[in-house]
């Protein structure tokens, strides 16, 4: 019978969990409702986390003594292939940084370190290689560590970290205990994986939606054949290769805004191909053919960068991978309609008159006007020339490929031949003549005459030759500044899950959060900030304001390492009795603010906080960046210890930091001071 819906999938998941046998998972149903759990989407994150782990099969020694765990994923049954997704929990007290860089760089300093980090890897088989290598190097010898030396003790707390610390895994994300998190790393097809990038990302984001996460950021670095794909996307699609799965700019470096950022791409996006042809460049005869090229693919006008980057990038999607064109080229036939005039011989005999005149032009655009002029000496009928040259637009005679265009400047219909032996392999050892046959079949018509091979070169060449000419008048003097701007946005952000009221079996909710009041004796005032996301508290009728309180202290003290090593006390910033009935006094789904006090003395209220520590470095850099490391190369001035971008005080990346530096405010100071007599 056929009644093995999700329950019946969901027991067996669970008995073979409670045999202890490995449960293998379809990859691509993995973080679906029921695969591997039915995750309760009104849970915070650290409870779906748990349930997950459930199902996970412990690994013994993976990270050292910190827990971890293993999914074991199907990725194709005929003929077998299979994935190992490691879960590693991270406490703090374990971590080799405590602060996490990820969320300094996408602007989250103020939020507090949280207790504990999840990992979840799809290691590489170098990265995984590398570290079974290097554990059994740190575990050789038996467990010394108590007469071993300070670099042998460093290297096994290194060896219980190699899992979540190496580079170059295939895919690399970390959620924090709140529900915040990172996608460090994703290297698909290019980088020797077998899964391609946009399946990676697509288990992520699965993923992410199951746990209940908040907010995740990751840094866009992503390359294709040495383009950047966050500028190419940008102008094709104006967002990131990442947008079409939720991210959205986050923060840009050096200085860059949102709005510096969108001012960019549409200033890009909107530069008119008239004034990218008409623009005199080394390599403007090239540039001409290319976008004419796609002109006539496309079938309508492309008027922008956007049209054309856009239509190209789409295009190579539908591309097979082969070195076919799609569609098939139909080398040397022309369709034409049976009701035509002319006789087949006619129009095969009239194209080859118009090809030896484009020969003799030597590849050169060459006006429509012109090559009828050249082909009357031989062909008397100007209508059969008229149709000719009408219909021989992108068609395939011998090893040539005749184009037609129209100028984008002088708006005239322009020819030429283009040998196509090189893009066409297949075709370079055609025999003469065009055939030429009529049908009423429009099916026939190929729709697209490239490779992807071909199609890639020519991206690359515009890439190069557009969004990245070093210097240039007109278009090729502004669109280099507005790519730099793209360039330098790189973290992406995505929202996945806002609070939600939640009334379920008669229990309401409200939603607490922690505002911290404390004085910071060097910089002289009070500091006061909201330092928590709002969390999730469950009530029912006879909960009191002080059961409240204590439950808010707990929920915090397990989330956030500061205020559990921290004598930790929260009070309400309005003062009900604390036997009062929070359901009568206020309304569920309400959000309250709690105070949060630090008890003690010499307290590292900094410690406590993600961001660096703003009494200890200070950034002014010129481009704008203010009291923040965005994840870029920085100097430190040895005068006055502020430290600046190296990009922004011209010491190029491809030169170490100089061992002694100074800025050029300082410089000037320098300058001023009197003259030893």
């Amino acid at each position: 019978m056929m009644m093995s819906g999700g329950l019946d999938h969901d027991d067996g998941f669970k008995k073979r969990k409670r045999s202890g046998e490995r449960v293998v998972y379809k990859f691509k149903m993995f973080g679906e409702d029921g695969c591997p759990a039915s995750l309760d989407n009104n849970n915070e994150f650290e409870e779906n986390m748990r349930a997950l782990l459930e199902y996970a099969k412990p690994e013994v020694g993976l990270c050292g003594a910190m827990p971890s765990w293993s999914f074991q994923l199907e990725i194709h049954r005929h003929p077998p292939s299979y994935v190992f997704l490691f879960v590693i929990e991270e406490p703090v007290e374990s971590s080799l940084n405590p602060k996490c860089k990820h969320c300094q760089y996408i602007g989250w300093g103020d939020h507090l370190i949280c207790n504990k980090k999840y990992h979840f890897v799809f290691p590489s088989k170098d990265t995984m290689a590398a570290c079974f290598n290097f554990c059994q190097r740190a575990n050789s010898g038996g467990a010394t560590i108590l007469n071993s030396t300070a670099p042998e003790i460093q290297l096994a707390a290194a060896s219980s970290t190699m899992m979540i610390e190496l580079e170059g895994h295939t895919m690399h994300g970390v959620f924090h205990c709140n529900g915040f998190g990172h996608l460090i790393c994703i290297n698909g097809l290019e980088s020797g994986s077998i899964l391609p990038g946009h399946h990676l990302m697509d288990f992520w984001n699965r993923l992410c939606s199951a746990l209940h996460a908040r907010s995740v950021s990751l840094r866009d670095t992503s390359e294709k054949r040495g383009m950047d794909l966050r500028l190419l996307y940008a102008v094709g699609y104006g967002e990131s290769w990442f947008g079409r799965w939720g991210y959205k700019f986050g923060r840009g470096t050096y200085g860059v805004s949102q709005e510096m950022y969108e001012s960019a791409v549409a200033s890009v996006q909107k530069t008119p191909l008239t004034a990218v042809a008409a623009q005199p460049s080394p390599n403007q005869h090239e540039l001409l053919i290319i976008l004419s090229r796609y002109q006539i693919l496309s079938g309508h006008s492309l008027h922008t960068l956007h049209d054309a980057f856009h239509f190209m990038l789409d295009l190579k999607s539908r591309i097979p991978q082969d070195e076919s064109p799609v569609g098939g080229c139909y080398p040397g036939l022309l369709v034409v309609d049976n009701t035509c005039r002319w006789s087949p011989k006619r129009v095969e005999m009239a194209i080859r008159v118009i090809v030896e005149a484009l020969k003799r032009a030597n590849y050169r655009w060459v006006s429509r006007q012109q090559v009828r002029d050249a082909a009357r000496s031989y062909i008397g009928d100007t209508g059969l020339l008229d149709f000719v040259l009408k219909s021989l637009g992108n068609h395939i005679v011998g090893k040539y490929l005749v184009r037609r265009c129209l100028n984008p400047v002088t708006k005239v219909l322009e020819y030429c031949l283009e040998d196509i032996s090189n893009a066409f392999p297949k075709y370079d050892d055609i025999a003469g003549g065009l055939r030429v046959t009529t049908t009423n079949n429009a099916k026939m018509k190929p729709k697209y005459k490239i490779t992807r091979v071909q199609l890639m070169k020519d991206v690359q060449f515009l890439y190069k030759n557009i969004l990245m000419v070093e210097s240039g008048l007109g278009v090729f003097e502004t669109i280099p500044a507005t790519s730099r701007v793209i360039l330098d946005a790189k973290y992406f952000l995505k929202e996945y899950n806002a609070p939600k009221l939640v009334k379920t079996s008669g229990n309401s909710t409200v939603y607490c959060a922690i505002r911290m009041t404390y004085s910071d004796a060097l910089l002289g005032f009070e500091q006061e900030k909201v330092v928590t996301p709002y969390e999730c508290m469950a009530l029912d009728k006879d909960t009191t304001f002080d059961d409240l309180r204590i439950a808010v202290e707990k929920n915090f003290k397990d989330k956030y390492w500061g205020l559990k090593t921290n004598n930790f006390m929260a009070n309400l910033n309005f003062y009900p009795n604390g036997s009062d009935l929070v359901l009568e006094a206020i309304k569920g789904g309400s959000k309250l603010v709690f105070e949060g006090f630090i008890g003690g003395e010499n307290v590292d209220y900094s410690g406590m906080f993600e961001g660096i520590d703003r009494n200890s470095i200070f950034v002014d850099c010129p481009c704008g960046t203010r009291d923040e490391d965005d994840g870029e190369r920085m100097v430190c001035c040895d005068i006055c210890d502020v430290w600046q971008h190296t990009r922004c005080v011209h010491i190029p990346k491809n030169q170490p930091i100089p061992n002694i530096f100074v800025c050029t405010k300082c410089e000037q100071h320098i300058l001023h001071f009197p003259s030893l007599p």
